[in-house]
């Protein structure tokens, strides 16, 4: 073939296009139903069953609706794990506009100061263009989470409620986007101009105060103590008054958040397994702990995660949600759909090179309740605790496939006792810093 596509090239694709009548019957119902709904596979479906071997039992489903707090809400929903563990709860919700709030107001605050770190970097450079393409967005990973719980701590959804700001949080966000871009700019500008260091700081506090003044507009005040009132299975009341946030996660929640490591699988050359890594400028709280990861091969994601789980807690994951996937069925399959047959073509890209060519990154944050594992104790499928409310999959819990995870999954946490004394001395040995826009970063934005 030419440079060019020209008009004999076009003859001859028309012409072998109508050649083969599979392609008319294939455009037919593509046409007509959708390329997804026309090549979904209902076998997937039939053989990816709600049934699992080990099934922990978790409160009633949460939502975030029209917010990218998934990694928040995944992480919040293992917490409450343990306070209905605790208080012989049969269900509780977390308030996740409480760690909004903060995390909006951290990750401002993180911004300006990536902004005054980079003060030489030039303005159309890359690593500016990218601090300015999402100063704050919903995304996040849990060691994000867990910085604001150290710092904050926690408080039951009735301290502080969603509102429509948080429950749908791009008005809010694109107005604090503004706001911050236009910081960025000032300071950029001050420094231009002479500004000292110390000056720049005393403008920034100012532009901080703003930010604050606009998240309690959008989402509230946060409270500073609060009374927990619950009932438990046995209709015992429960009273506990003048809590603050970090009280109320070390009396109910109690976990050690130290104790609690962030796997991933990323089998890409620039990144050997048995090794500790970190993102740059990927955080939220200035003074909190680095995002780190131990890369591991994927069959060890497994074997920890399934040992947390028969041992009976919950495991938070990150993964490419948007592959493969039904959202009416909650069906995470690599057979859910059949659009290579349909189209007649091959889809032959493997894990390592999804990632390195932008096919695949992580999306979304879900929290693992169970597995299946057949009679040699292998997994076969995977129960997964969603936060879109409980109108998709199985009253919002999802069915993932062992195959899925394989291609699809990248991230699990764990507590450290279920991995080997070697992989805690990878996991804390000085990471590998890897640059801002990596898609092990990409929860985050």
């Amino acid at each position: 073939m030419n440079h060019d596509i020209t008009n004999e090239v076009l003859t001859e694709f028309s012409t072998a296009f109508s050649s083969n009548p599979v392609n008319r019957i294939a455009m037919n119902a593509v046409t007509s139903a959708g390329l997804l709904a026309a090549s979904k596979n209902p076998m997937a479906q039939r053989e990816s069953r709600h049934s699992y071997s080990i099934s922990l039992e978790q409160g009633e489903i949460t939502n975030q609706k029209q917010s990218g707090r998934c990694w928040m809400f995944a992480a919040l929903n293992t917490f409450r794990f343990e306070v209905m563990k605790n208080l012989n709860l049969k269900t509780f919700e977390l308030s996740q506009n409480y760690t909004l709030f903060y995390d909006k107001l951290e990750k401002s605050n993180y911004f300006l100061e990536s902004i005054l770190e980079t003060l030489d970097e030039p303005t159309q450079g890359r690593l500016i263009s990218f601090l300015l393409s999402a100063p704050l967005g919903d995304g996040g990973q849990w060691d994000m989470l867990c910085n604001l719980v150290r710092k904050y701590g926690v408080v039951p959804k009735e301290a502080m409620p969603e509102t429509v700001a948080s429950s749908a949080t791009r008005e809010m966000t694109a107005a604090l986007t503004r706001k911050l871009r236009e910081d960025a700019c000032r300071l950029r500008k001050a420094y231009a101009d002479g500004s000292t260091l110390d000056e720049l700081r005393k403008k920034k506090e100012a532009m901080m105060e703003e930010i604050y003044r606009v998240l309690c507009i959008c989402l509230g005040e946060p409270p500073k103590t609060f009374d927990l009132e619950v009932t438990d299975r046995d209709d015992k009341f429960i009273r506990d008054t003048n809590l603050t946030g970090t009280a109320f996660f070390e009396k109910y929640v109690g976990l050690n958040l130290d104790d609690y490591v962030s796997l991933i699988n990323a089998p890409t050359a620039d990144k050997p397994y048995h090794r500790s890594y970190s993102v740059k400028f990927l955080g939220n709280v200035k003074e909190g702990c680095p995002v780190r990861y131990l890369n591991l091969p994927i069959e060890e994601l497994k074997k920890a995660a399934i040992a947390q789980m028969k041992d009976g807690s919950p495991v938070w994951f990150g993964c490419d949600v948007g592959k493969d996937s039904s959202r009416d069925e909650g069906l995470l399959d690599t057979n859910t759909y059949q659009t290579d047959k349909l189209l007649g073509v091959t889809f032959g890209m493997n894990k390592a090179e999804r990632l390195e060519y932008g096919e695949s990154l992580m999306t979304h944050a879900m929290v693992f309740q169970g597995v299946n594992l057949d009679e040699e104790g292998k997994p076969n499928r995977w129960r997964v605790e969603n936060s879109w409310g409980d109108a998709p999959g199985k009253k919002g819990y999802y069915v993932m496939s062992d195959e899925w995870f394989d291609e699809y999954m990248y991230q699990i946490v764990v507590n450290k006792k279920y991995l080997p004394d070697s992989y805690i001395a990878e996991y804390d040995s000085e990471p590998i810093m890897l640059e801002p826009w990596d898609p092990m970063g990409s929860l985050a934005l």
